[in-house]
């Protein structure tokens, strides 16, 4: 096997370390073209859809793609921004402000990065960057605080995948999951308790998960008691009493069975049952995308509204809201314990006032858009 050629090596050099923030992926623009290439890309990775290949071939590329890529570019064309895709512009600035976040504690020589899993910027070309900047430690820290095999999995073959044609490979460490992580929490709280005291209370609280299929579950993966761990952490935060919440799961796809109950019937079900108003946030989130913005903000209100519903709010994902800044920076702390991270006091004022600089310069961004 030929290994990819290493990049130049000065001996005496401080070999850094660096923190990659992935997410699932975005096309590069609302057109048909790049929806198709994305999609292509996303659905022939088998931990996404577990049917033999060459039936699933077939059915990707002569029925989903064909029919779908122009229904998907019309959907991700009612959420695009003048920046570009909510989930990049979203995912990008998490990441610089966990860089001027982890300044701030102390940790020098740490470079953060943002990749995707689909689409661009690749997970594979970022961790080809990074160590032609010698870096030596990498950390990886998926934007999914639940695992499961079909995203985190992806998202760990990829990188076994980019390593396997590396001759000197970094030090690895994977962030598996922050389901349960008290900043986690406490920033899903914060937000949601900001929208309530700015726009009063719901009837229901609707946590709506991404869904996957009920299969997945009955072979082990773990991401449904993670999702359902996260509410009832969340609501004994929120002092919810088992009646003024419901654990829902979104983004059915095919006819085969998903986790239940499904997002869309449990609002019309309770605008039906006379629910006035509803509020839907989508924990297993952290930036928006055409999952929140567009099914969840567009669509599942409709369905709510023409079942008689009054009043629907969706609570924005965390984005880059400095509760969850704060808790990412401190689960990538934990996970670079023994690295040679932390710098001078000198140098920590500087990366201090930087930081600063960095929230007011996202902040202004926020604003624009």
């Amino acid at each position: 096997m030929a290994f990819l050629k290493e990049p130049p090596y000065t001996h005496g050099s401080t070999g850094g370390s660096a923190v990659v923030l992935v997410n699932l992926g975005t096309p590069d623009a609302p057109t048909r073209s790049a929806v198709r290439r994305y999609l292509k890309q996303f659905l022939s990775d088998p931990r996404v859809v577990e049917i033999p290949r060459l039936v699933w071939w077939f059915i990707l590329n002569l029925i989903i793609l064909p029919f779908r890529s122009g229904k998907s570019a019309r959907k991700y064309a009612s959420i695009w921004t003048r920046e570009g895709s909510p989930l990049k512009v979203n995912t990008q600035q998490q990441a610089l402000l966990l860089r001027a976040a982890l300044g701030e504690r102390g940790h020098g020589n740490v470079t953060v990065a943002m990749a995707m899993r689909y689409g661009s910027p690749s997970l594979p070309d970022v961790l080809a960057r990074l160590k032609a900047d010698g870096c030596e430690r990498v950390a990886i820290l998926p934007a999914y605080p639940q695992y499961s095999g079909t995203t985190t999995g992806s998202i760990y073959d990829a990188v076994f995948a980019h390593y396997k044609q590396i001759r000197n490979v970094p030090e690895l460490r994977f962030v598996r999951n922050y389901h349960d992580h008290e900043g986690y929490i406490e920033a899903l709280q914060a937000s949601i308790l900001a929208h309530w005291d700015a726009h009063g209370r719901p009837d229901k609280l609707v946590l709506s998960f991404h869904g996957v299929p009920k299969r997945t579950l009955l072979l082990g993966d773990p991401y449904h008691c993670e999702c359902l761990k996260t509410a009832r952490l969340l609501a004994a935060k929120l002092k919810l009493a088992p009646e003024q919440y419901v654990v829902t799961f979104q983004s059915r796809f095919g006819k085969a069975e998903w986790l239940q109950p499904y997002t869309a019937p449990t609002v019309q079900q309770l605008a039906r049952d006379g629910a006035r108003r509803v509020d839907v946030i989508c924990p297993g989130f952290t930036s928006d995308c055409l999952e929140t913005l567009e099914e969840i903000a567009m669509e599942v209100r409709h369905d709510f509204m023409a079942a008689g519903g009054k009043e629907f709010h969706y609570i924005p994902c965390l984005n880059d809201t400095p509760a969850w800044i704060a808790a990412m920076a401190e689960i990538a702390e934990q996970h670079m314990i023994g690295w040679p991270t932390m710098m001078a006091q000198p140098q920590r004022d500087a990366l201090k006032k930087a930081g600063e600089t960095a929230r007011a310069a996202a902040l202004k961004l926020g604003a624009e858009n």
